[in-house]
Formats: structure tokens, sequence, C-alpha cells
């Protein structure tokens, strides 16, 4: 194992790059990441990595193709700078829902990207809460998948909710509602839904008791919350007291906004994987940090230590 860690940062989330630098107690490593006038993407990296653990920080959030060109490139650039171990900390996998054949004649695009980042040079990746817990097969390096619901769990135990039932919003979603719902100590329900296109989704029925209880519906992103602000007035016609939604990453794409803060929501508590616009954030919203958790991640990759022993 090698001494020096190394972290560096893409432009996709440079606040939550500092805060995990800040964690570790380590500065940001210097690079350089510019543009050519026609936008190519142009890398230098400013100090010496030879033998290095090299950690690059990028989220493959919007604008997605234009950061996971980005995080390639630094990638490439690491190698042929001759480090040692290079891991992709990748918080937000875009094109994670891509994950399978669900029409004929689609790509699956989340094995696509994992190629291009094992072909770019990328030793192992780190990620939190992909959208398919199958992602991790399409690597043939080591994946490290992390889960936000540690840092969830504990808001919502603090927050010490009445009769509180945990809800998934699809059949999908069912196995990561259950874990959460078994640490918290509450019931589980789902929403019976059919989706009629893509970001169109709707509810059928609700599957599960939420009358004259609190409501926490758990999904690992919200998109255009469209699925989640249909749940809500079928969840409060069978009697749920009050609701709350719950996700690790706050894609909040196209109408996202408008319909959270035009709902009957009570609160929407999500993570920083994704950096939030300075303008146009729901009143809603609570953003929790999950900086620590990358970071106890990475210095026990550094230190060749257990990850797992992290959920235990």
């Amino acid at each position: 194992m090698t001494e020096r860690l190394i972290l560096f940062s893409g432009n996709a989330n440079p606040a939550l790059s500092q805060a995990i630098a800040d964690y570790l107690g380590v500065p940001l490593g210097d690079a350089e990441v510019t543009r050519f006038s026609d936008d190519e993407i142009l890398v230098q990296i400013l100090e010496n990595v030879r033998g290095a653990d090299v950690f690059v920080i990028q989220p493959t959030c919007r604008p997605v193709n234009e950061n996971l060109m980005e995080l390639l490139v630094i990638i490439d650039a690491l190698k042929r700078a001759s480090a040692r171990r290079i891991t992709a900390v990748i918080p937000y996998y875009g094109y994670g829902r891509q994950d399978r054949k669900v029409q004929p004649r689609v790509p699956i695009t989340a094995k696509l990207v994992a190629d291009l980042l094992t072909a770019a040079g990328v030793h192992r990746v780190l990620t939190m809460d992909l959208h398919a817990g199958q992602i991790q097969g399409f690597f043939t390096t080591p994946v490290d998948h992390l889960y936000a619901a540690p840092v969830l769990l504990r808001f919502f135990e603090e927050r010490r909710l009445e009769d509180a039932v945990v809800v998934s919003p699809d059949a999908g979603g069912v196995e990561r509602a259950r874990a959460f719902a078994k640490r918290l100590g509450s019931p589980l329900a789902f929403i019976d839904k059919r989706r009629t296109g893509p970001n169109e989704a709707k509810v059928m029925h609700i599957v599960g008791d939420v009358e004259g209880r609190d409501v926490i519906i758990v999904d690992d992103m919200i998109d255009t919350a469209g699925t989640l602000t249909q749940a809500v007035p079928a969840l409060l016609e069978k009697g749920a007291r009050r609701i709350f939604a719950s996700c690790t990453h706050p894609v909040l794409s196209g109408p996202a906004v408008e319909r959270i803060d035009g709902s009957a929501l009570e609160e929407v508590v999500v993570t920083n994987t994704i950096p939030l616009p300075a303008d146009g954030i729901p009143k809603k919203l609570t953003v929790l940090s999950v900086a620590p958790l990358l970071g106890e991640a990475i210095s026990r990759i550094h230190k060749e230590e257990s990850v797992s022993r992290l959920f235990v």
C-alpha cells in the first residue's frame, strides 16, 4: 500500500469534494481542467502523482455527458502520469436507470459507462445508492457501493415521527424501503404504479396500511418528482397523516421544483451527492451531507480496511 493519498475534484460538485477533503484533513490535488475554444476538455495534473493512491471525486450529474467526459479525461491524465491506483468516486452514477433492455432495440447505457471508465484506466469505483445494485456487476474492477441510509435514518430518528410507515414509490424499490423500515423499526407499504412513458407514471393503489400514520416515502432519486407527487394524494386518500419524502440524489429536473412546492408534502430530505442550483430550490427541501461517509470510505479503501463495516 502506498502512503500517499491524493484527492482530485472535477467541476461537477466542488463543494462536496472540498467537504470530503476537509473531513480527511488533506488538500485537494492541484489540477487544471479547462476547455479549448470548441469546448474540448483539457486536463493537466500540476503535481507529481507517480506511485500515489489517487481518488477522483466527480458525480456524473447534469450536464451528464459533460461531467462524464471530464471524469474520463482526468482518469486518463492520471494513468499517463503513473498514478499507482485510481479510484473514481462517483456519488451519483449517471445513466444508472438504463441498466437493462425494457424495449426492443434500446441500449444498456449503464454498462457502456462502466466500460468507458474501465477503458479510461480506473482501478476501482466508489459510488452511492445505485439505481440498480446489479450495475456493480457491469464492472471488471472492484466496486464499493455505499448507502446514504445511515445519514437519512439519523435525521428521521431525531424527528421522532408518530407511528411512522416507510413507503416505496414502486415495486422495484421495495428492497431499499424494506431495509430502511427495518432499521427504523417501522412497517412497510408500497405503491403499485404503471409507467406510461419516460418520466411519466400513474399511481394505481397503495399496498399496506398508512391510515393515521406519518409516511416516509423512500427512493434513490427524485427526478421530475412526478412519481413522488402523484403518490401524495393517493396516500392522503388512504388516511395518511403527514407525508415526508427521502432520497439520496436530488436530480430535480423539469417541473420538479414546482411539483414539490405545490404538493402536500411536509418535507423532502435529500443528500448533497448532486449540487443544487443557487435558485429554484424547493422550499420544503432539507439537505444532509454525505461527505463524512464518503470520506470515511476513502480512508478505509486507502488503508485496505473493510468498507462494509460502515453499515453494520
